[in-house]
């Protein structure tokens, strides 16, 4: 599990492709401290394992449900990554829950100043995404953890103080590039539970209901 908060950008040393699975190797150095082989390591914001760790260089494996669920197919030699180890029992929870489990890619529509910070139109490439995401809640992109300012049937924004920007591999990142998005794990757990067994009729007798006020009364919620 992770918090969302970036210890450092790591720089792309090399990329090994066969078909859809990779190897990446990655320099990097705060979090090399104590990383140890199969730790667990958020890379942009998708959890991925040290296979091997060699003078300042780790290695993670990609296999093809991370390839094509995430941005980590389009990452260059030479490219940055955002790199958080996993959070560690006893230290300051600054963000929220994260578990480098990617949702899907979104695609930045705009990027543009306000004052003291810089504010990013979101637009996720699987629409569905978009139920997951409320103002003033939680998100991670690239593995950031962030707080939504609003939000359209289509898209999101998020606003960036200059010490994220400069901390992060967003200070690159442009119109028409793209982002991993990992939505608050709560609005994911409620919603499967609220669900669970109601499309399947032979074993729990029930049909599928829709998530409302009503269904939330009548099972406690409100």
């Amino acid at each position: 599990m992770f918090t969302g908060l970036v210890e450092e950008i790591g720089v792309m040393r090399r990329i090994g492709r066969k078909g859809e699975a990779m190897l990446l190797s990655i320099s990097a150095s705060r979090i090399m401290d104590d990383l140890k082989l199969g730790d667990s390591v958020s890379v942009n914001g998708v959890c991925l394992t040290a296979t091997t760790i060699n003078k300042g260089i780790f290695t993670v494996d990609v296999m093809p449900e991370t390839y094509r669920s995430t941005n980590l197919k389009d990452l260059q030699p030479g490219g940055k990554v955002n790199l958080e180890r996993a959070m560690a029992a006893g230290g300051r929870f600054g963000g929220h829950i994260v578990q480098g489990h990617v949702d899907g890619v979104g695609v930045i529509r705009s990027v543009q100043t306000d004052q003291n910070a810089v504010v990013y139109e979101v637009a996720p490439s699987n629409k569905d995404v978009i139920k997951y995401i409320i103002p003033k809640g939680s998100v991670t992109l690239d593995g950031i953890s962030l707080t939504v300012v609003k939000t359209t049937e289509t898209s999101f924004t998020v606003s960036i103080i200059p010490h994220t920007l400069a901390e992060t591999v967003l200070a690159d990142k442009k119109a028409g590039d793209t982002v991993n998005i990992e939505t608050d794990i709560l609005g994911k757990y409620v919603e499967h539970l609220l669900h669970f067994g109601s499309q399947d009729t032979g074993r729990r007798g029930g049909t599928k209901r829709e998530l409302s006020r009503d269904y939330l009364a009548e099972h406690g919620f409100v």
